[in-house]
C-alpha cells in the first residue's frame, strides 16, 4: 500500500511538474528580456530545481558510439547477445578492420545489481573499450519483469554468471564491481569444483563485500544491527498497478535512493545550492556537469525481494562466504576449488561502502590460486566511486586490469611470466 500512496503522490503533483517546467523555459528563454536579468535566472533555476527532485528518472543510455583502439576512432554498436527475463547481455561491439591480427580479451564485466543501472558503470566500459571485447550485465528493473515469469534470488543470479560465461564461451576474463563480488566468486568456485572448462581465465574482484567483518562500514554494520527480520519488515513492499510486475515483492528504488542520498545528505545539499547558484550565474558548463551526475545517480530501479534479502543475510547478516559455509542450490560454495583462475582485487582507500580488505579477504579464501596468478592493488585517495569510475582509475587501475587479464589469458599462461603489481597503502 506505501508503494502505491507513493506513485499517486508522484502523480499527483505531475500538474506542478508541467507548470515548473512552462516557467522554467518562459524565463531561461533568450527571447525574455527577464531571462538575461539576475532575477529572472533566479525564477529559472527554482523551476528547474523544483522539477529535477520531483521527477522520476528513466534508465539512462549507455551513449558510448566510438572508441580509441590502435589509436584510431572506431565505432562501437551495442548488440544484446544473451537475454533472460531479469537480464539481458549487451555486446559493446567495436567495427574492427578485418584483417587486425591482435586478438582483444573478452571481458565480461558484471555491474551491481544494487539499485542503480548498468549504466553508472560507464566510465567503467569506456575504459575498457580499448584495450578489450567488452560484454556488460543490464540487469532489468524487478517491477518491469511479471510474475509469470518467476523468482530471482541470488542462486539464480549465480546461475546467470555462469549461464553468461558459457554463452561467451572459454578464455573470458570477469570483472565484478562491488555487490557482484560475492556471486562471482561464488560462480567460479562452483565451475572450477566442477571442473567446468568454461571457467573464466581471471577474475577481477572491485571494491566488494567479499567479507564485510573487516574494516565494517555504516552499511555493514545497520545489516547487522537490525537483522533479516527488519528488513524482510520495513522494505520489501508490493510493485503497483499498473506495472507489468504488479504484485511482485520488491525493494522498491526509491527507498533504496532514500538510503544512498541519507548516507551523505548534507553533500547532496550543499550540491543543489551549487547547482542553483551556477543557473543564476548562468555558468553553464558547471550546471551541466551537476545534470550529467544526478541524471544517473538518481535514476533507480527495484530488486526483487528474494534476491534483496538472501544477499543481505548470506553477505551481511551471517558472512556466510568467508566462514566457509555459503551454499549454492545446496552445493557448498568453495573457493578453494580454485586453481586455474586468476584473481586481482582492487580497493579504493576511502571507500565508505566496501572497507580496505574487506575484497582482499577472497585472497585468504582462494588458497589453492597459485602466487603468480595473484595481486592486489589499494588505490590511494579514491572512495567507492573512484574504484571503478573517474581520472585515477582510468590512468592508475585501468593499466593494471589490463596488463593483468592480458598476462593471464589462457594462451599466453605457459609462455609468458605474469608480471605482479602490489601496491601497499602508505
Amino acid at each position: 500500500m506505501f508503494y502505491q500512496l507513493y506513485e499517486l503522490n508522484h502523480a499527483a503533483i505531475q500538474p506542478f511538474r508541467a507548470y515548473a517546467d512552462a516557467v522554467k523555459l518562459f524565463y531561461s528563454n533568450p527571447l525574455n528580456p527577464f531571462s538575461h536579468t539576475p532575477w529572472g535566472r533566479s525564477v529559472a533555476a527554482m523551476a528547474e530545481l523544483f522539477e529535477r527532485t520531483t521527477r522520476r528518472y528513466g534508465k539512462p543510455s549507455f551513449d558510448l558510439p566510438t572508441t580509441v583502439v590502435d589509436w584510431k576512432t572506431v565505432p562501437v554498436s551495442e548488440r544484446i547477445v544473451w537475454s533472460r527475463p531479469f537480464c539481458n547481455l549487451i555486446h559493446f561491439e567495436r567495427a574492427l578492420p578485418a584483417a587486425r591480427e591482435k586478438k582483444d580479451p573478452k571481458l565480461l564485466i558484471v555491474a551491481p545489481m544494487s539499485g542503480h543501472y548498468a549504466t553508472l558503470l560507464r566510465g567503467t566500459v569506456e575504459a575498457m573499450m580499448p584495450h578489450a571485447e567488452v560484454y556488460i550485465t543490464d540487469w532489468v528493473d524487478a517491477r518491469m519483469v511479471p510474475v509469470s515469469e518467476g523468482r530471482f534470488d541470488l542462486d539464480d543470479y549465480i546461475d546467470y554468471v555462469i549461464d553468461m560465461l558459457h554463452a561467451l564461451g572459454t578464455d573470458t576474463h570477469v570483472m565484478a564491481v562491488c555487490q557482484p563480488s560475492v556471486p562471482v566468486l561464488a560462480a567460479v568456485s562452483v565451475m572450477e569444483a566442477r571442473g567446468d572448462r568454461y571457467a573464466p581465465s581471471s577474475m577481477t574482484l572491485m571494491g566488494g563485500p567479499i567479507d564485510t567483518r573487516r574494516n565494517p562500514t555504516a552499511v555493514n554494520l545497520l545489516a547487522e544491527e537490525k537483522g533479516i527480520d527488519w528488513f524482510r519488515d520495513n522494505v520489501i513492499m508490493q510493485a503497483p498497478w499498473p506495472d507489468p510486475g504488479f504484485g511482485r515483492s520488491v525493494y522498491p528504488g526509491f527507498l533504496q535512493l532514500s538510503g544512498f542520498m541519507s548516507m551523505n545528505l548534507d553533500r547532496h545539499i550543499i550540491a543543489h545550492k551549487e547547482f542553483f547558484l551556477h543557473l543564476v550565474k548562468n555558468d553553464g558548463d558547471s550546471a551541466e556537469k551537476h545534470r550529467d551526475f544526478y541524471d544517473e545517480y538518481l535514476a533507480v530501479m527495484d530488486l526483487t525481494a528474494e534476491f534483496y534479502l538472501q544477499t543481505v543475510e548470506t553477505v551481511f547478516v551471517r558472512h556466510d562466504l568467508p566462514k566457509g559455509r555459503m551454499r549454492h542450490r545446496g552445493e557448498l560454495v568453495d573457493p578453494g576449488a580454485i586453481r586455474n583462475v586468476a584473481l586481482f582485487t582492487v580497493e579504493g582507500e576511502n571507500d565508505d561502502i566496501s572497507g580496505v580488505g574487506q575484497t582482499q579477504a577472497s585472497h585468504d579464501l582462494c588458497v589453492n590460486i597459485p602466487a603468480d596468478m595473484r595481486a592486489h592493488y589499494l588505490q590511494p585517495a579514491v572512495g567507492h566511486y573512484g574504484v571503478f569510475n573517474g581520472s585515477r582509475f582510468r590512468s592508475e587501475i585501468v593499466p593494471r586490469i589490463v596488463d593483468f587479464i592480458t598476462s593471464h589469458g589462457r594462451e599466453n599462461r605457459p609462455a609468458v611470466k605474469p608480471r605482479i603489481v602490489r601496491v601497499a597503502k602508505g
